[in-house]
């Protein structure tokens, strides 16, 4: 058993890292794509996840398998249409997750169907599938419409600037909230639920493609 918990932490901290920067990249590479340069000038924009690390985030990823990580600041008067590129900035993270995920189930099975009895392409499917559930995992966790996650930054297109004034204002707040409901497991259920549709959907997609 200990040979077990120490192999899952030896993939899962790797997978955790992989999630995380690739998610974060994509936001400071969207933004620098949008005029905005302030993630570059930063540091951020890079694929070094100590860069991108938030070290609450990063316990929750692993133990709960939702967290978050460092935001990429962003700074949205360099954008030409603030409230629309500011959403398309905050999309990027979590479809960039979805995108690694489905690669990760995709290498997984080509793996399994071309080097069935090699202990390292084994080895390697584990990786991809816990780095496929961490994910798909941050991304759905991240777009939860409430700040300050990614969901909050994309609704915010479509609701009255009074609205997202108030989100703003009590920010700080709705953020404890939802770190006690992370460790209460009240949102354990329905962010379990949304992630295995979507890596069902994957899942199917690739099965469609490979099989």
């Amino acid at each position: 058993m200990l040979n077990t918990n120490i192999w899952e932490l030896l993939i899962t901290i790797p997978a955790v890292l992989l999630a995380l920067t690739f998610h974060e990249a994509a936001h400071g590479f969207v933004a620098y794509r949008l005029g905005d340069t302030t993630a570059r000038d930063c540091g951020r924009l890079t694929l070094n996840p100590f860069r991108h690390l938030d070290l609450l985030g990063l316990v929750c990823m692993v133990v709960l398998r939702f967290g978050w990580a460092k935001p990429v600041p962003v700074d949205p008067r360099r954008f030409r249409h603030p409230r629309r590129d500011m959403a398309l900035v905050a999309a990027a993270g979590p479809l960039m997750n979805v995108i690694l995920s489905f690669f990760c189930i995709l290498f997984y099975y080509l793996f399994a169907l071309y080097f069935p009895d090699s202990a390292f392409a084994n080895a390697m499917g584990e990786f991809f599938v816990v780095l496929a559930i961490l994910s798909v995992g941050f991304a759905v966790f991240n777009l939860i419409p409430l700040p300050p996650l990614d969901g909050s930054r994309i609704l915010s297109v479509f609701l009255p600037p009074k609205w997202n004034y108030m989100l703003v204002r009590y920010e700080r707040y709705i953020q404890l909230a939802l770190i006690l409901l992370l460790w209460t497991g009240v949102l354990s259920a329905p962010l379990s639920v949304a992630r295995g549709y979507v890596l069902n959907g994957i899942e199917d997609l690739v099965r469609w493609m490979v099989l």
